[in-house]
């Protein structure tokens, strides 16, 4: 049978490898003789000769694939919400990663990124990239990048992992700003269209995920409003109000804890998103809106946690938009604009522009550039 490493991390499954139910069968019929060690809470480590060759560096060939990576880490880990932060500052490129799973004991927050270090062989899973468990692709990651560690994190509160990673040695799309359009192939099956840059990634896990997981990305003050907004929209968030120890709330609501910016910028340098206090500010003043769920931005549905109701007694006398009316009527050109998609093959690299004056509302699009 196919080795456990044999199986490609960025999605490849070689040609002839057993269906996940053979695999699963298999590796657990002979756990002693592939386990080196239990290293408890769910995690082993591999008895596997070369695992350190062939998990190594050929694992992990572009930034795109740490992003896959990390998604498929937090959903083995039972998380259904995923906060995605990503920037670049000229040749760096973070990334830190939220989740609301079962989290990494502090025996783990190291040892997680060691070779061959993976969750328990009955627990791996097939999906559309592969065979994966928990942790399986970490070691690689830190192999390819400048830092990767767990910045926060409790046993079923969730982690935050924060990856750093040199630009001119692991590379990415040039274009990290459009979004792909959803289109039909030959066959008439639903496909993505647009070019294989962060966004597509986090687009097709989050489809393919769905409704188990929802996938939000942005910044990293889209991130912290989102969480923010996420605990607030909570049917438990009074007891957010009694909390001592902020370690003891997951690590998703943690930035609701925060009673003014200064906290707040503390609180989200503690899980890897570094604000400034004047960003804070304008978390706190709703100046920065919540994300809204990377599928349902996709396939043009609602979702917006947070979303504040429309000001009916507001004088709106020379035509004057409430910020969601904008952004509602922006989502409705959007779907408008299918028509045009379908008939010409095009499609938009950014949401469609409102500019509204005294007399006048003007939807611009800006069409996206070939791939």
């Amino acid at each position: 049978m196919a080795d456990l490493h044999d199986i490609s991390e960025s999605g490849g499954v070689p040609s002839g490898a057993p269906s996940l139910v053979d695999f699963v069968a298999q590796v657990s019929g002979d756990t002693a003789v592939r386990v080196e060690e239990s290293l408890g809470n769910g995690f082993v480590r591999l008895r596997v000769g070369e695992a350190e060759r062939r998990q190594a560096k050929h694992d992990i060939r572009c930034i795109e694939d740490v992003v896959i990576e990390m998604l498929r880490n937090s959903r083995d880990a039972g998380a259904h919400r995923i906060l995605v932060a990503t920037s670049r500052e000229s040749d760096l490129r973070s990334l830190v990663v939220l989740d609301d799973g079962s989290g990494v004991p502090d025996s783990m927050r190291e040892r997680i990124f060691d070779a061959r270090v993976t969750s328990k062989l009955d627990t791996v899973h097939m999906d559309r990239w592969g065979v994966h468990g928990r942790g399986m692709a970490l070691f690689s990651i830190r192999e390819n990048t400048r830092s990767a560690h767990v910045m926060a994190t409790g046993m079923g509160l969730g982690s935050s992992i924060r990856v750093e990673a040199d630009a001119t040695k692991l590379v990415e799309r040039k274009d990290q700003s459009t979004w792909p359009t959803v289109g039909r192939g030959d066959e008439g099956q639903q496909q993505l269209k647009g070019p294989h840059n962060i966004i597509r990634t986090c687009c097709e896990f989050a489809l393919e995920e769905r409704p188990d997981c929802e996938v939000f990305l942005g910044s990293a003050a889209d991130v912290i409003a989102t969480a923010r907004a996420l605990a607030d929209a909570s049917p438990n968030r009074s007891r957010l109000l009694f909390v001592d120890d902020p370690n003891e709330v997951s690590v998703i609501e943690r930035p609701a804890l925060a009673a003014d910016a200064r906290e707040l910028a503390d609180v989200a340098a503690s899980l890897g998103l570094p604000i400034s206090e004047r960003t804070a500010h304008r978390i706190l003043a709703g100046q920065i809106k919540p994300l809204r769920p990377v599928a349902s931005r996709l396939l043009h549905h609602g979702g917006t946690p947070g979303q504040q109701e429309v000001d009916l007694t507001r004088d709106r006398r020379g035509l004057k938009l409430s910020p969601d009316d904008v952004d509602e009527f922006s989502r409705v050109m959007e779907r408008a604009f299918d028509l045009i998609a379908e008939r010409y093959y095009v499609g938009l690299s950014s949401e469609p522009r409102i500019n509204v004056t005294r007399d006048k509302i003007t939807v611009t699009f800006d069409l996206e550039k070939e791939d």
